[in-house]
């Protein structure tokens, strides 16, 4: 990419090699400390959220199922997108710095439109998997195994990069006469409205690939959940109250990740706004905030399962580093039920209940 900028900085004879300034940086300047620490804590929880759940997915064998394999897959995504993210605008806070090379923001760009692709592809064979086994569940073992998931979220991983691949391409080639990027990351269509020369073909393959792209999922999406809702007219109101607790988990998820997508995309196609800065920046981060953090927290406490084993980890853990774990009970009076589980481990029955408190 660099000899590819620099043979059109030649034959062009525009500056393509100057830095780009990221104005929401330079908005939160005043109190960069406390958004620095602010981002530093979310980006903290949501590594400590994701890869618990995803040590206990990947080395607990009865968890080898496709739901919580895609669940690991999905929070590995957030990772990837949140790792885009944070680390860049946290030392740029720290150092002041509010500009970036075009190599990186370009890199950036990049990186972000791969991670909604995945993000939305994790979604869209979720909302599948979840049809097949309220749709299919006698025959859905052999519907869905592990393997098959795996194929599909690798699969789609590889058309995802190749379908990402034209996007720095073709904005490597555009002279650039504007310097000012008024968000906090760098996107794609940032970079694009501040070229001198047409764009036609950019904002072309863009519209094709990203509005296509999000209507084919959107449009899977919708009919798995329509199918499930049909299903569940059908069923005991048992089965169906768990299936809607499951359908509210991932709709939930996917709705807000939606809704900061939809607006990067849309922000500069419908022309000039008067929408505040800092409301511009609020609206293009939340894909990177609340969906990383919220996922592994939904998936950890609404999901029983999950939520056993992620318990009896942290307690063999706590045994393992000689920390003393606190005790289900408190003198002769027992905590609620809920806090005890009875699961089946390497098929012996493991109580979590420790030794009762004495009084000193």
């Amino acid at each position: 990419m660099f000899i590819y900028l620099n043979k059109l900085k030649m034959e062009t004879g525009f500056n393509i090699s100057k830095n780009f300034v990221l104005l929401g940086v330079e908005e939160m300047e005043r109190f960069k400390y406390l958004y620095c620490s602010l981002f530093l804590i979310i980006y903290f929880f949501i590594l400590l959220f994701s890869f618990t759940i995803i040590f206990v997915v990947v080395f607990d064998e009865s968890l080898h199922e496709p739901m919580y394999t895609l669940i690991a897959c999905l929070l590995l995504s957030g990772i990837f997108g949140s790792s885009c993210f944070y680390p860049k605008l946290i030392t740029d806070l720290l150092l002041s710095s509010k500009e970036i090379s075009r190599v990186d923001c370009l890199a950036q760009a990049t990186s972000i439109i791969l991670f909604v692709f995945c993000e939305m592809t994790i979604f869209t064979i979720m909302a599948h998997d979840t049809y097949l086994a309220v749709g299919h569940p006698l025959r859905y073992p052999i519907l869905m195994t592990n393997s098959l998931a795996l194929k599909l979220i690798i699969g789609t991983l590889i058309f995802n990069i190749i379908l990402t691949l034209p996007v720095p391409l073709l904005a490597a080639r555009l002279p650039i006469c504007g310097t000012h990027i008024r968000n906090v990351y760098c996107d794609n269509a940032s970079i694009i409205v501040l070229s001198c020369v047409d764009t036609s073909t950019n904002k072309l393959y863009g519209n094709i690939t990203f509005v296509g792209y999000i209507a084919l999922m959107v449009l899977l999406v919708s009919h798995s959940y329509l199918q499930i809702f049909l299903i569940c007219l059908k069923i005991s109101k048992d089965a169906c109250k768990k299936t809607i607790h499951t359908l509210v988990t991932h709709l939930l998820n996917f709705s807000i990740f939606m809704i900061g997508i939809l607006f990067i995309f849309v922000r500069y196609r419908l022309g000039n706004t008067n929408l505040p800065l800092v409301y511009q920046i609020l609206l293009s981060i939340i894909s990177f905030i609340v969906t990383p953090l919220l996922t592994p927290i939904t998936y950890g406490i609404r999901m029983q399962t999950l939520k056993i084993k992620i318990i009896h980890h942290l307690h063999q853990m706590a045994i393992f580093l000689g920390i003393q774990a606190l005790p289900l009970s408190v003198g002769q009076r027992p905590l609620p039920p809920f806090l005890t589980a009875q699961i089946k481990w390497q098929e012996k029955e493991i109580s979590l209940t420790l030794p009762r408190m004495t009084h000193v």
